[in-house]
């Protein structure tokens, strides 16, 4: 379970991710996915995809996608900063996995998923560190047949070790030991 919880908010250490992310890892594994590439959405995918990799042995793309601005309310809607141009021929009757830290609102997994879809991949399943407990604005598109979280959390803002500004002090408090409710 998530730790450290200030003004209702997860505090995660790097030592949580990595264990949640090996986890995730076994679920994939488990439920008898074994995808031939990683596409991590950035940038809160780049550091859980790169951990999978690890466990996976895989290669990884990546791709910036924005949705929310720099006060973390969401846009309009998702757009694209970075794509994998150069390696969409790559993904063609390939089995993808797609991996971002939460899913929050569904809206850029979606956006990303019905991109990646139009590259005819064999398969495409979803990873997600975090899933929020609660509606999504957003929807999986039919192909998309797996979906693993590493965890389930509720609605609450997730501050991950790699935004922190002052690690030593977000460590402290991830590793307080105080449970969020």
């Amino acid at each position: 379970m998530a730790q450290g919880d200030l003004s209702g908010r997860y505090y995660l250490s790097y030592e949580h991710i990595h264990l949640s992310v090996r986890t995730l890892a076994n679920r994939i594994r488990e439920n008898g996915f074994h995808p031939d590439l990683i596409v991590a959405i950035g940038s809160g995918g780049f550091i859980p995809a790169r951990i999978l990799k690890t466990f996976l042995e895989i290669p990884i793309f990546t791709v910036g996608i924005s949705y929310y601005g720099p006060d973390n309310k969401p846009g309009p809607a998702p757009r694209m900063i970075q794509w994998i141009d150069e390696v969409e021929k790559k993904l063609a009757g390939r089995r993808i996995l797609l991996v971002d830290e939460v899913d929050d609102s569904r809206v850029t997994l979606e956006y990303c998923l019905r991109e990646l879809l139009q590259h005819a991949p064999a398969e495409i399943a979803v990873a997600v560190l975090h899933n929020k407990k609660k509606e999504k604005k957003g929807t999986l598109p039919p192909e998309v047949r797996r979906y693993f979280a590493g965890e389930e959390l509720d609605d609450k803002w997730i501050c991950y070790p790699w935004d922190a500004q002052d690690i030593t002090a977000h460590e402290k408090i991830a590793r307080s030991g105080i449970v969020a409710h």
